[in-house]
């Protein structure tokens, strides 16, 4: 993280994650407070969001900050022409630090190159969420109780799904063993199964998805296929129902096994499910506040002893 800016999970060492982590449950103790008193947070979001911007938001209001932006780029002056650049250097002069969704990849490195203030990358196209990956993180050691040694199946769209590819990216630390479950046309991009073998990542991919291929896992981390990520929308239609994890299928799971999405969900889960004691995604969403108050912190310079809570 350079000028406290986060961009790519892969920049972060593992003990840099547990820093962050440790962060986040001190925030889960004591989310309201005053430590931003005085800073001003902008929200840029080029692409729509609920979670994200949300959760980013009340973190900067509980810590007393105060949040400026925008939630769609319609009426901003990049219909007017005006480059992505000038809009980065334009907000900085306003903002302590500039929290940035955008469709291109890459645009949240690129904003780093010419932001003086910290950039957070809240998703750039179908590359990189590692703000949503920490969350994902603290939820997994949260109900695990620890990161490393894990069976991890992912399922649905592991092409575009950004989440997906970043919390690749964190796990190669912690040696878990990956089961990818995706249709041919929504399969992970070799670059990141190169990534893989290169990190000594142990996985294995498969079509198949029912309750014996899903028995030995210690988290099922389901994604929406994405409708906006598609051109041809007869491609859509073929995939988007491959995959729902009924409640039904879950009777050979392990009772420690619990269901993330980092939603929104579409029809992917059934509904019934929710009521599933192995079902925390709901759980998970509100872990995004916690560690976005964390990453928030550390953008903005403080420390773990900071914001510790004294017993």
């Amino acid at each position: 993280m350079e000028n406290n800016s986060l961009v790519s999970i892969a920049n972060l060492s593992g003990e840099q994650l547990k820093y962050l982590l440790a962060m986040g449950r001190e925030f889960e103790k004591c989310p309201n407070r005053k430590i931003l008193d005085g800073k001003l947070v902008a929200t840029l979001f080029f692409e729509p969001s609920t979670r994200t911007r949300l959760s980013f938001e009340t973190a900067a209001n509980r810590l007393g900050a105060r949040v400026i932006g925008f939630t769609d780029p319609k009426v901003t002056s990049s219909t007017k022409g005006e480059t992505l650049k000038d809009t980065i250097m334009m907000v900085s002069n306003y903002a302590d630090v500039i929290v940035m969704r955008h469709y291109l990849e890459g645009a949240a490195l690129w904003a780093t190159e010419v932001s003086p203030v910290p950039i957070v990358n809240a998703g750039d196209g179908s590359n990189q969420h590692p703000t949503q990956t920490l969350l994902d993180l603290y939820t997994i050691q949260q109900t695990q109780g620890r990161l490393e040694d894990l069976n991890i199946c992912i399922v649905g769209d592991l092409k575009y799904g950004r989440t997906v590819h970043s919390l690749i990216m964190a796990m190669r630390h912690f040696n878990p063993k990956f089961q990818f479950v995706a249709p041919r046309e929504l399969s992970l991009p070799e670059e990141y199964k190169r990534y893989c073998q290169e990190q000594h990542i142990s996985f294995e991919e498969t079509e198949r998805f029912d309750s014996s291929s899903i028995a030995d896992a210690d988290i099922i981390y389901m994604t929406r296929v994405q409708r906006e990520r598609f051109t041809d929308l007869m491609e859509y239609e073929r995939v988007k129902d491959v995959y729902i994890l009924q409640r039904d299928m879950l009777g050979q799971t392990k009772d420690n096994m619990k269901i993330l999405h980092p939603l929104p969900r579409v029809n992917e889960i059934a509904q019934d499910v929710d009521d599933d004691p192995h079902a925390y995604y709901f759980q998970q969403a509100k872990n995004g506040l916690y560690m976005r108050e964390a990453v928030l912190c550390n953008a903005l310079g403080y420390t773990l002893d900071d914001v510790r809570v004294e017993k």
